[in-house]
């Protein structure tokens, strides 16, 4: 499942120029508007065709300027899921979820009708034409249709942006669930930190039509120097736990990870079940000594590896938690006051309720917005 990706194309006054490599189930494209996003997934789709690069999917090229390879469309094997479900008005559920399907030549069906279905729901709404579907079930059956065409690489083009909350909340699960039980690779295209942080496992921030940092998602979610492009209230660091037990009397479950000890609200998961969590920074407090009778439950000892002096009064900061990043906000009143600096150990500290509970299903770990999410 790996994708490589080198292009330049140039749009107007716009340069797009990408270079990265991805090996996880899920990469996300994550930056503002603007930043070429949708741009660099047309070329993939072979909507757009770049001006130079090469583009490979599994080892099969998909785009060589200097080979002349230029794969069309319609032979990429290429699903394409857009912020609108875009279905037939006319077709049942089943009929648009069989669209992709009948016009997939026999030797490369990969997906059935009846899999498909049971992976994301479907089995009550197949006799309905889409007008009495809600957002969330439109976007499920795009999801369908796309997979039905046994794609080589799904394309999910901020598949979320016209959805309220709830609806969001509804699908979520079924992307994770297509994730963690299918080896197709995805693109994921956003500008929502939680969807990202919930869904990928390798993170490429654009900036101005170029990678600002391309990585494990944990890795780039905690390097400060993209910390503006994330956005400050929603930096944070991602955490690899496992379940260890659940006290049923407090309603906490406890969580092992390299960087200690974490205890959470209450997770309906069997021990020993793996769970990453991500932790903000504006939610992280940093004590100079190893603290006591505190209210809050989690304790964190770690180094400063990292400070970095963000807007106004604020210091980021990045500590190294046993081999594990953690990222804190300051003020550098504070920052002053406790004699912070590279190389000092301290302690973090996190309230659990700050960390929400929310299973997710198997597989691959799949984090959420200062949530828990199991894997």
């Amino acid at each position: 499942m790996s994708l490589e990706v080198d292009v330049a194309h140039q749009i107007g006054a716009f340069r797009l120029d990408v270079r990265f490599a991805s090996d996880g189930r899920v990469t996300a494209l994550f930056g503002p508007s603007g930043a070429g996003k949708t741009s660099l997934v047309n070329c993939l789709a072979g909507l757009i065709r770049p001006t130079r690069g090469r583009m490979a999917v599994d080892g099969q090229v998909l785009f060589d300027d200097r080979t002349g390879v230029s794969v069309p469309p319609h032979r990429r094997r290429i699903g394409y899921v857009f912020q609108e479900g875009r279905l037939f008005p006319h077709l049942t559920v089943r009929q648009n979820l069989l669209y992709g399907w009948w016009f997939t030549p026999r030797s490369e069906r990969r997906e059935q009708l009846e899999s498909v279905v049971d992976l994301l729901g479907l089995g009550a709404y197949l006799g309905r034409r889409p007008g009495r579907l809600s957002g969330g079930e439109k976007q499920r059956v795009a999801l369908g249709r796309a997979l039905l065409a046994s794609p080589r690489l799904l394309l999910m083009d901020e598949p979320l942006a016209s959805l309220d909350a709830a609806r969001k909340d509804e699908i979520l699960p079924y992307i994770e669930r297509l994730r963690d039980e299918t080896r197709i690779p995805i693109v994921y295209v956003s500008h929502a930190v939680s969807e990202v942080a919930r869904l990928a496992n390798t993170l490429v921030v654009l900036a101005e039509g170029k990678v600002a940092a391309a990585g494990p998602v944990g890795d780039v979610m905690s390097r400060l120097d993209v910390v503006s492009l994330i956005g400050r209230d929603e930096a944070g660091a991602i955490l690899e736990t496992t379940v260890s037990g659940t006290d049923v009397g407090s309603g906490l479950t406890t969580l092992r990870a390299a960087a200690g000890t974490l205890y959470v609200p209450r997770l309906d998961l069997p021990a020993a079940a793996a769970v990453r969590v991500r932790i903000r920074a504006r939610d992280v407090m940093i004590a100079a000594t190893e603290p006591r009778d505190l209210s809050a439950l989690n304790v964190l000892e770690g180094t400063i590896a990292e400070m970095r002096a963000a807007d106004g009064a604020v210091v980021d900061l990045r500590l190294d938690c046993h081999g594990e990043p953690l990222v804190a906000r300051l003020t550098r009143h504070s920052v002053d006051r406790l004699g912070l600096s590279p190389g000092r150990r301290v302690y973090a500290v996190v309230k659990a309720v700050a960390i929400d509970g929310h299973g997710s299903g198997t597989g691959e770990p799949a984090p959420a917005d200062a949530e828990t999410s199991s894997r």
